[in-house]
């Protein structure tokens, strides 16, 4: 009959093939998304609830442990929270953005070991500098301050950052930078408005693994810190839960307002993390 598409045989074979890769992947969705489900039910229960009926939906919201947690003190550790972590990845990414370019577009006999000097950072372990670290955060006063974080995070996570932009970098037609030079800008002025505007993608990209780390590091946050006013969030919890004397409606409400900020983070630049992922993978 006339009108009549024929039937796409190839399209449903290949619509057979993806069931068990969709398969997998809800079950992995499953796995994932129950322990969050499960932190969000139980942060709307009384302690006895979670305790006789661990798997159960909450009978009646306890909508109060929301407002228990922030007034306990979660709200400080928040804000600190919030200050590191900004903090950090403004530093970051300008200092490895920097770094970046300087490795990608110069050339010179002695930049192949700097950026095996990079590459080496990045297979240093944190708990090996823990001691030096302390003492020297000790002798320069800056023990009990935002800095004894902000200054380890940006160490940290400089390398994997540096590399990650030169990469990218290196994608970006050299045509580029010669018509920007042609017009006049410096090495700084080209870095600034066109190399910066262009790598965005890479530069989420970096935000968001910099941010995973800055929010949720533990063991600089309570050996570097040891007053209550600026603790963030990780050791802040545990001090929270002390606290409240394990009252755990509060105290899992106050996990769910911790992992909030990541999550909505991720959610609204995962696009561009996509993108910087793969970005500058042909070239390196």
């Amino acid at each position: 009959m006339y009108g009549v598409k024929p039937r796409n045989h190839r399209r449903d074979a290949l619509s057979l093939s993806q069931v068990p890769i969709l398969i997998i992947l809800l079950v992995y969705f499953a796995i994932i998304a129950y322990p969050l489900f499960w932190i969000l039910m139980s942060s709307l229960k009384t302690t006895e609830d979670i305790s006789v009926n661990i798997w159960a939906l909450p009978k009646v919201p306890q909508w109060h442990n929301y407002t228990d947690a922030w007034r306990f003190g979660i709200s400080g550790y928040f804000i600190n929270s919030i200050i590191v972590t900004v903090s950090t990845i403004f530093a970051v990414l300008i200092i490895a953005s920097l770094g970046a370019y300087g490795l990608s577009r110069f050339r010179a006999p002695w930049l192949k070991y700097v950026l095996v000097f990079v590459m080496g950072g990045m297979m240093l372990n944190p708990q090996v500098c823990l001691i030096p670290l302390y003492k020297l955060l000790t002798a320069l006063k800056l023990r009990n301050t935002y800095w004894a974080l902000i200054i380890p995070y940006t160490t940290f996570r400089l390398p994997l950052n540096i590399l990650l932009i030169r990469t990218f970098f290196l994608s970006i037609p050299k045509e580029i930078e010669e018509s920007a030079k042609l017009d006049g800008c410096t090495n700084l002025q080209t870095y600034a408005r066109i190399f910066v505007p262009m790598s965005t993608p890479i530069m989420i990209t970096g935000a968001i693994l910099t941010a995973y780390y800055a929010w949720n590091e533990f063991m600089f946050a309570i050996i570097f810190i040891d007053s209550n006013k600026y603790r963030t969030i990780p050791a802040g919890l545990m001090a929270f839960r002390d606290a409240l004397q394990i009252n755990w409606g509060p105290l899992i409400a106050g996990m769910v307002i911790a992992s909030l900020p990541l999550v909505l983070f991720f959610l609204f630049a995962q696009k561009q993390f996509i993108r910087g992922m793969t970005a500058g993978s042909v070239k390196g």
